[in-house]
């Protein structure tokens, strides 16, 4: 039987597999999670930029291999 955390990994890796830069994805997400539980002299700055930088790397998508290139064989 799957546990929670097997099942969170794998949707994870599955979804992480799609972007662009995945391995620079999981680096943001672990210093914003470990960065949480430091303290530091201005509160709350330096999480809320890691935290859109994660959400800035997780909405970047890989390139569709399939782009449609412009018909040149048409003359004007």
């Amino acid at each position: 039987m799957l546990g929670p955390w097997n099942v969170i990994q794998n949707r994870f890796l599955r979804y992480a597999s799609n972007l662009r830069f995945p391995k620079l994805l999981a680096i943001t997400t672990g210093l914003f999670v470990i960065d949480l539980f430091f303290p530091d002299v201005v509160p709350f700055v330096d999480e809320i930029l890691l935290g859109l930088i994660s959400l800035l790397l997780a909405s970047l998508k890989k390139g569709r291999s399939g782009i449609p290139q412009k018909d040149e064989s048409r003359a004007t």
